[in-house]
């Protein structure tokens, strides 16, 4: 580990050896330890969650306005209304047609129900007129016997022939009666014919009447809506926010709705729409935590979190900006639409880490090419365990591996004896292993041997401890999966050597606030002194003297 005892934290009087007297001591900063913020900057403007125009379907004349700036509604409440005698008249003279329909449809209905009596009269006599045919028919064939039997007697001599000549005319009387009856039975089914067209003409009538009766409604409802709708009404609970009529202002709705009122819904929910550069666009997430101000309230800062940033870019003087919409609670009502908020969107933030000056990671001494030869940069030297890391990490990694098994297995020392006679099989295995191998082959190694390590751990373990020691695994590899993502860079810093000359160290950098700089692995300690400037001056180009004045 590299400690500098030569030089007190934050110490700016040291002298690099060998240099002249005349050379700027080295300025230099503390790596410390603490919490880092990091964040995006941006403005944008209060915006209510929903915001509602409300406008008039209908032209005419503002008799009444209800409502004024800043009042509170609620769904469904009268904001303001209309002229609306004209439209009155045509209710009443649309509810009187509707009426005469309605009657006329009961009209139609009497003739029906006067064809359909007629009709069932009419089946009445036909059954009688049938009847009367059968007994005339009976009464006929009575006769005809008669006659048939007078004839013969009357040629034996036994007879009369006035008797004969009676049954003979009863008979013609009776062939008479029936044909009279079998005229007045086709009349009768003509007639009955006759009102089933008067049946079907009145059922039609009677349709078609009910036809115009829902004709008239419809119109009239229609009226009726148009009525209504000279009441101007708010479709949801909110505050007025801009009132664009006055009384007796004539209200044009032909070609399209005029915006009469514009109401904010429920301001106790607000959204900022921000200017998100494209720089930064990659950093922002839903959920994020966001602090801003506003110029009506500068000492007070409020809260708020990100809700989406909306795909649709917009570019304006080539400038590429996404809209960020941030989610906010205004439970007070002190922000007011339209106000200008000065954003910090909070990206990341980090505890207790280390955290160099970012002068310190600007530094470039004079002579860079010799301290690039001296850096201390290795190639990553994985234990066991190890996920990634600078030289140190497979230390660190083997050393968290052991400690959570003996806390969460806790094995028998017996086992323990095992796992550790395990743990340094392994170790041994990488250290001859990594003779003249990439960094990438040192990973891979490093997997094969975390997952043999790992079996022969469970053989050596009691069912109940081999399930614990499976969950604990799964545990850790979780949270090296999740430390893995975190996104890092390379960066260099400079310390006082034993020699006196700086000394280059390459670190991975984390999140930065502006001012410190997450160091992210490496060999370094609190306390350590970087170097941020100062030093031997870069050599530069002779001055030029300035030219004698001319004396002509």
């Amino acid at each position: 580990m590299i400690a500098v005892g030569s030089a007190a934290a934050g110490g700016y009087a040291y002298s690099v050896g060998g240099s002249g007297s005349s050379d700027p001591p080295y300025r230099f900063a503390s790596l410390d330890q603490g919490p880092i913020t990091a964040s995006v900057r941006a403005t944008g403007t209060l915006t209510p969650v929903s915001t509602v125009l409300v406008g008039s379907q209908l032209s005419g004349i503002i008799v009444e306005i209800l409502v004024d700036f800043n009042t509170q509604v609620k769904a469904g409440q009268i904001v303001a209304r209309l002229f609306s005698e004209q439209i009155r008249a045509r209710r009443d003279g649309a509810a009187a047609e509707a009426e005469a329909a309605r009657s006329d449809i009961g009209i139609k209905r009497a003739q029906l129900e006067r064809a359909n009596a007629a009709r069932i009269k009419a089946d009445a006599n036909l059954r009688d007129l049938a009847a009367l045919r059968d007994r005339t028919l009976a009464t006929l064939a009575e006769n005809r016997r008669t006659l048939d039997r007078q004839s013969d007697l009357f040629k034996t001599g036994a007879g009369s022939r006035a008797v004969f000549d009676s049954a003979r005319t009863q008979v013609d009387v009776q062939t008479a009666q029936l044909a009279s009856v079998e005229a007045q039975t086709a009349s009768a089914r003509a007639e009955i014919l006759g009102l089933d067209a008067d049946i079907l003409l009145a059922r039609a009538q009677i349709t078609a009447s009910e036809a115009g009766l829902q004709q008239k409604l419809a119109r009239l409802r229609d009226i009726e809506i148009d009525l209504s709708n000279t009441d101007i009404r708010s479709p949801v609970d909110g505050v007025v926010v801009q009132r664009q009529i006055e009384l007796g202002q004539t209200v044009a709705a032909s070609f399209s709705s005029p915006t009469l009122f514009t109401i904010a819904q429920d301001l106790r929910e607000i959204e900022i729409y921000s200017n998100i550069d494209e720089a930064d666009v990659g950093r922002i997430k839903a959920g994020q935590k966001v602090t801003f101000t506003v110029n009506a309230y500068p000492n007070r800062t409020f809260e708020g979190s990100v809700k989406l940033v909306r795909l649709g870019a917009q570019t304006v003087q080539n400038v590429v900006t996404y809209t960020g919409v941030i989610g906010v609670r205004n439970a007070d009502m002190a922000l007011l639409p339209g106000m200008t908020a000065n954003l910090q969107i909070i990206t990341d933030e980090r505890q207790n880490v280390l955290r160099a000056p970012n002068a310190a990671l600007r530094f470039k001494p004079v002579n860079t090419a010799a301290l690039v030869a001296g850096s201390t940069a290795q190639p990553d030297d994985p234990g066991p365990f190890a996920q990634g890391g600078g030289a140190g990490a497979g230390n660190r990694a083997a050393q968290v591996y052991r400690e959570r098994i003996v806390t969460e297995v806790k094995p028998t020392a017996e086992q323990m004896k095992a796992i550790d006679a395990i743990l340094e099989q392994g170790r041994e295995r990488l250290r001859a292993e990594r003779q003249g191998a990439s960094p990438e082959e040192i990973r891979r190694n490093a997997q094969t041997v975390r997952r043999e390590n790992g079996r022969k751990i469970a053989e050596v373990l009691d069912p109940e401890r081999r399930a614990l020691f499976e969950k604990a695994m799964q545990d850790l590899a979780a949270q090296n999966r999740q430390r893995q993502q975190r996104d890092t860079s390379p960066g260099r810093v400079h310390i006082v050597g034993e020699d006196g000359q700086p000394r280059a160290i390459d670190v991975r950098l984390g999140v930065s606030d502006g001012a410190v700089t997450e160091i992210v692995g490496g060999e370094l300690q609190p306390g350590v002194n970087l170097i941020t400037g100062g030093g031997p001056l870069r050599s530069t180009a002779p001055a030029v003297s300035p030219r004698s004045p001319r004396l002509f």
